[in-house]
């Protein structure tokens, strides 16, 4: 644990000034509150010589102004250590985020969203209140501690050893119930983390749920989640409610040991009035640090577990980053691709990808086919280093792709995936999000243009707001065929040499699909361009085709080179024909 709590210090570093003063102002403030039971002790013997308006006065102007100085620095110590955990929060958000960036694809794929989110959530609220609060408070408890437990030697050192020699007993109770608090708030956040998965995965897929009737099912679910949560967390309520009556319980202990062995010193007349009352004072301020001690430990056990929960995602190293010397793409990127004998299998599984030799020259476009699962989309994602390829494998203007920097590389390269993601946001906004140009330089005839191209002009017309119509998340309101079209003006829009269609016109009728296909023939003629599809009509125009069939290649030429061959191309082109003439008879 400490060595995890050790990756913190750069964070408290950065606001070291604040802390620093606002710990000093912690421990000003406890300084003020140990002046109260003294001016009380002077008070109660110079009260009991004689009472006058005058003393009165004197002493309630004193503990007036020792509450108000104590007041002041209690305000700037919460003021600059809360403050500073804030600032702290905000950039380990940030820095949570911008790993979440970096992780290479295959991360999420075996992540799942809500719990992430909780770890973004949940877990950094707990860390900060680790950061803020708990050693606010640690410091503010443990001066007032040390300084009252001084005070009350200097009254009576025989009293006060009497009084303390429980403390030891009181460290080894909050070691026990300090462990035992870090372990069940471990397994609360990971039931939390099940929960908000459950429900991101059930909102994000309503429709399919609706679609099946599922929605009782669902709930099932989520309940039986929801009560594991709440049965963890009434095991750490049953444990803080053991903790802290047995804190008060020997505080409690202490205070009536006090008043009879105190009382006994008064009556002998080895202790003055003025003395018990302040040592009574004192005694009282210690109930706080040892109430806090327990809530202080508790925060920090929160904190540490969940601070470890998010150094799991912090220290997972991107698998897919610049290599030392990573070279920029020369300028203007042309986008000659070469493939040289490239083999690729995901994590502990089978070869995907078998002995794959390739070249696609600058300006012409490859068409690739094959049928589900023969690693299509698995090649294009390679090019772009979305999954990393095996050195000296993939090349881009005579450069192996692994030297060269991925900013340059994936700007060279305008990918549209075969699962279409929109944002919550605008359909203008959706199209230009991959643009580089600032949002100011681009215009509306730009993005107009780019949607023209891919057919999304004549759609656009019926919407109210034109493309300033929000499509909702995941682009809801949006038809199968529409939300290709934006992610085809989206790669557009980018003006990248090189351009990858995965299936990307898959959801789009036929006349629809041969408009797009004329017209990106206009805007391709100098860009590379790959077309993963079903449909020949989709390829039949590339300057390249290739069948993919396990992983292999097993054709390549022209549509018309292989129309005539009697492989699986023509097989494939003969079978669509078929069914065009079915569904026209």
């Amino acid at each position: 644990m400490l060595s995890a709590l050790r990756r913190l210090v750069p964070y408290l570093g950065r606001y070291r000034r604040p802390i620093s003063l606002g710990l000093t102002c912690a421990v000003f403030s406890n300084l003020f509150s140990l002046l109260t039971p003294w001016v009380l002790k002077y008070a109660v013997d110079d009260l009991t010589a004689g009472v006058t308006h005058g003393k009165i006065g004197r002493y309630a102007t004193a503990v007036l102004a020792i509450s108000a100085g104590g007041g002041l620095f209690r305000y700037f110590m919460r003021r600059l250590m809360v403050g500073a955990s804030r600032e702290i929060e905000f950039d380990l958000r940030n820095d949570f985020f911008a790993q979440l960036q970096r992780l290479p694809r295959e991360y999420f794929d075996g992540a799942r969203t809500g719990d992430l989110m909780s770890r973004a959530s949940a877990d950094l609220g707990a860390v900060r209140m680790m950061v803020g609060p708990a050693a606010m408070y640690a410091v503010s408890t443990s001066v007032l501690a040390i300084a009252a437990v001084g005070m009350m030697l200097s009254l009576d050192p025989w009293l006060t050893l009497m009084l303390v020699t429980g403390l030891p007993l009181v460290s080894l109770m909050v070691k026990q119930f300090g462990q035992a608090i870090h372990h069940r708030f471990e397994r609360i956040q990971a039931q939390l983390s099940e929960i908000s998965a459950i429900a991101q995965e059930s909102l994000a897929g309503v429709r399919v749920v609706r679609a099946y009737g599922q929605e009782e099912a669902e709930r099932r679910k989520f309940l039986a989640a929801n009560d594991e949560y709440v049965a963890r967390n009434r095991t750490l309520i049953l444990l803080q409610a053991c903790f802290y009556p047995s804190m008060t319980l020997g505080f409690g202990l202490a205070i009536v040991a006090f008043l009879y062995l105190g009382g006994q010193k008064v009556i002998r007349g080895d202790l003055t009035l003025g003395e018990f009352v302040a040592f009574n004072g004192y005694l009282g301020q210690l109930a706080w640090p040892l109430i806090a001690f327990g809530w202080v430990t508790n925060l920090i056990q929160r904190g540490s577990a969940s601070w470890q929960r998010m150094l799991a995602v912090l220290d997972t190293p991107p698998s897919i980053v610049d290599a030392p010397g990573a070279q920029s793409l020369p300028r203007p990127v042309r986008g000659d691709l070469r493939i040289r004998q490239l083999s690729f299998a995901y994590a502990a599984g089978p070869s995907v990808l078998h002995d794959i030799d390739l070249h696609v020259p600058a300006g012409s476009t490859l068409a690739i086919v094959g049928a589900t699962g023969s690693g299509k989309s698995t090649l294009v994602h390679l090019l772009a280093r979305l999954y990393e390829p095996p050195v000296g494998t993939v090349w881009l203007d005579g450069l192996d792709v692994r030297h060269v920097r991925l900013g340059d590389l994936r700007g060279a390269i305008a990918f549209v995936p075969q699962e279409t993601f929109l944002f919550s946001a605008s359909l203008e906004e959706n199209i230009t999000f991959g643009s580089l140009a600032e949002p100011g330089e681009i215009t509306r005839a730009r993005v107009e243009a780019v949607a023209a191209i891919a057919r999304l002009d004549k759609d656009v017309v019926q919407f109210a707001e034109g493309y300033a119509t929000r499509v909702g998340e995941r682009g809801l309101t949006l038809s199968g065929g529409q939300k290709q079209r934006t992610a085809i003006a989206r790669a557009l829009m980018t003006d990248a040499p090189v351009l990858v269609f995965d299936d990307a016109l898959s959801a789009v009728d036929t006349y629809t699909e041969e408009e797009i296909l004329t017209r990106l023939r206009e805007v391709t003629a100098d860009r590379t361009t790959i077309i993963v599809a079903h449909r020949i009509s989709a390829v039949r125009h590339a300057d390249q085709i290739i069948v993919l069939d396990e992983g292999r290649i097993v054709e390549r030429g022209t549509h018309a080179s292989l129309a005539q061959a009697g492989g699986p191309y023509a097989e494939l082109v003969r079978q669509q024909q078929l069914e065009a003439e079915l569904a026209t008879s």
